[in-house]
């Protein structure tokens, strides 16, 4: 009996033990398990290469209207707000010193003409001749000045942003705009706008005039505006390490205006890269590390990556280690770590 007892004894602490043990496996068994995961090929795309940069929106052309010499105004004919035409008359300034100087003229032309008849009859040397025609010369000049300067013309259409004097003011001629510079009014042409922007260097083999800039504000999130490069300088600054480029918008129905802050992006060109759907790739909590993962003969290779353009909802990236057809987790990535056991699945 006391035998019987032992022995169903070791039983009950076999048993134990072995119940124990299996309870102790079956977390390393389940961790050895294959994770079932779906993959695609990676395959390169064409991608547009673009660089993106900050500036304020400035009128494609600016004119500070005034008269070369300081004189009375007879009459402004715009106000602020006013769209011109090209050629339109602006202003006109009195006109005293131009009769006289027309006047002038008239007798300057008289008495070279007089010159001219005499000088066929010999009755006058070469110099008086050549003198007589070039009073009539200055004074002809002096009248298309004073005309220029009287009648002050739009150079372009646009769009009137300024008046600084009103009708009957004297002009002095002294400085009197934000610029510093001196004015009667001021006309921008806001049709067409640019913006100015300083582009690292790396850069200059490639920004040419006329590629693509598309155009991005705040005041207009949902709206995008197309433009190009209008100009690129020719040097280099040497304590930034950038140059300076100007990159023209369109503007027809003068949304945008001067001041307004704007992104801008300009496209470069396409070239092929390794492009990935942007569930594909895994980012490590608490940095800025990105990963995707690729199977390798049944594990998973974690591969950090670069990112670069964003297309929809596929993503460009960029890194050493990855190439063309290697088979790219799509589904089942998000709880893998390098080396973890994974098995195909439809």
């Amino acid at each position: 009996m006391k035998t019987l007892k032992i022995t169903t004894l070791v039983i009950g602490l076999l048993a134990g033990f072995t119940a124990c043990n299996s309870e102790t496996q079956k977390p390393e068994s389940e961790a050895k398990t294959a994770r079932p995961v779906k993959t695609i090929l990676l395959e390169k795309s064409k991608v547009q290469r673009t660089t993106q940069y900050t500036s304020t929106l400035i009128p494609f052309e600016e004119v500070n209207t005034a008269p070369a010499q300081p004189g009375r105004i007879e009459k402004i004919y715009v106000e602020a707000g006013d769209h011109v035409k090209k050629d339109q008359v602006l202003v006109e300034m009195d006109r005293t010193q131009l009769t006289q100087a027309m006047l002038q003229l008239e007798d300057a032309k008289v008495n070279y003409t007089r010159m001219e008849t005499l000088l066929k009859q010999n009755s006058i040397s070469q110099q008086q001749y050549d003198q007589a025609k070039m009073a009539a010369d200055l004074a002809s000049s002096n009248v298309n000045f004073l005309k220029e300067n009287t009648t002050l013309l739009a150079p372009f259409s646009g769009i009137i942003t300024a008046k600084y004097y009103e009708d009957g003011e004297v002009y002095s001629g002294a400085p009197n705009t934000e610029s510093g510079k001196a004015a009667i009014i001021n006309l921008q042409q806001i049709s067409k706008l640019k913006a100015v922007v300083h582009i690292s260097e790396n850069y200059f083999p490639e920004i040419k005039k006329g590629m693509d800039a598309s155009f991005t504000t705040d005041i207009y999130p949902d709206k995008v505006y197309k433009g190009r490069v209008y100009r690129v300088y020719p040097i280099i600054n040497e304590a930034t390490r950038t140059f300076k480029t100007e990159i023209e918008i369109d503007n027809p129905k003068e949304e945008l205006r001067p001041g307004m802050f704007t992104r801008v992006e300009i496209q470069l060109e396409e070239i092929e890269s390794l492009v990935v759907p942007a569930i594909a790739i895994v980012k490590q909590e608490g940095t800025n590390n990105r990963f995707i993962y690729v199977y390798d003969n049944g594990k998973a290779k974690q591969i950090e990556v670069e990112i670069g353009k964003r297309i929809n909802d596929k993503v460009e990236v960029i890194s050493p280690e990855i190439s063309e057809g290697m088979l790219l987790i799509v589904a089942g990535q998000a709880r893998l770590m390098a080396g973890d056991s994974v098995t195909l699945v439809e």
